[in-house]
């Protein structure tokens, strides 16, 4: 059987609730809600979607629809909310953080990516023969360009970060968010990010493909206090939401959280459904270990302990090389 079939999928989204949660998460009375930024508010205001799905479609990209009624978490007249120090400081983490980059190969062969097969730009040695003579029939005396190469060529990723902004996500632990969403910010830049901040609820803060403004972003991160349960399992069923129709080897979701689930159903299955899930376990406080890990394995990625912002760099560095 492949390593990823189909089957081996069904298998794991069947056999993932067959051992019961350490903790017994609260039974939620209604459905999530759902929120997103409202356009030309740098994230200062935050629109609710209706539960249930009975609304009209997004005019343009993935998820839920929503009501031309505005749900107000916060406005721009709340900016002294947001703790000018903490502000600061966040930025200044994100601003400086990067992450560590793979050594560039020496030949296309070692280095990673799509194998194509594209003009010689001085960059291979490694000649498509069979191209390379079609394009010699046609020019006798051959430029640069006439002469066929293999080269790696990289495929462009999709990544949903979703980050735990639940009571226990407080101090030290929005750092950690910061240096996190700034690492991505600049990693993905040719690329597409997705951010889920979540509690019991969650809001969509960036939606894949929109473009990546670090500076809104955090802002708008800051502004949601760290409130309510935690439900893990919801932002990782709006992660698949985003992620529809991107072909799987190019998705993937990263989880920021200290997964103690106390919220909603058990986050297990719909972690099995991702095409890959990394976890991120914040353990400078409470955290469950046990499910952080179980969810990585179910989401065929990797799980990675960080204690301080300092950590998120080199774990981040050890995802994209996996």
């Amino acid at each position: 059987m492949a390593a990823d079939s189909p089957l081996r999928r069904e298998t794991a989204r069947a056999t993932a609730t067959s051992r019961p949660l350490r903790r017994t998460p609260k039974k939620l009375d209604e459905d999530p809600m759902v929120f997103e930024t409202v356009p030309g508010t740098g994230g200062a205001v935050l629109r609710a979607q209706p539960r249930g799905g009975t609304a009209r479609e997004r005019p343009a990209g993935p998820g839920a629809g929503f009501t031309d009624e505005e749900g107000h978490l916060l406005t721009a007249t709340d900016e002294e909310a947001v703790d000018p120090e903490v502000r600061a400081r966040a930025r200044a983490i994100a601003a400086r953080l990067s992450l560590p980059k793979p050594k560039r190969a020496s030949t296309a062969r070692r280095a990673t990516g799509r194998l194509a097969s594209l003009p010689y730009r001085d960059r291979s040695d490694e000649i498509d023969l069979d191209r390379t003579l079609e394009s010699l029939a046609e020019h006798p005396v051959p430029e640069d360009e006439d002469i066929y190469v293999f080269e790696r060529v990289h495929a462009r990723r999709s990544v949903v970060l979703a980050v735990d902004l639940s009571g226990s996500m407080k101090g030290e632990r929005v750092r950690t968010a910061a240096a996190t969403v700034g690492a991505l910010a600049a990693e993905l830049a040719q690329d597409a990010l997705a951010v889920i901040a979540f509690w019991s609820d969650a809001a969509i803060l960036l939606g894949l493909g929109e473009p990546v403004r670090p500076a809104e972003l955090l802002d708008a991160m800051l502004r949601l206090p760290a409130r309510g349960l935690t439900n893990v399992g919801f932002p990782l069923q709006l992660a698949a939401r985003q992620l529809a129709g991107v072909p799987e080897p190019d998705a993937r979701v990263l989880l920021l959280s200290d997964c103690v689930h106390n919220a909603g159903p058990d986050p297990r299955p719909a972690a099995a459904r991702l095409p890959r899930l990394d976890v991120l376990l914040d353990t400078s406080g409470e955290k469950d270990v046990e499910l952080g890990t179980e969810m990585a394995r179910l989401g065929r990625g990797t799980f990675h302990a960080v204690r301080t912002h300092h950590d998120v760099g080199a774990a981040l560095g050890d995802i994209f090389r996996a």
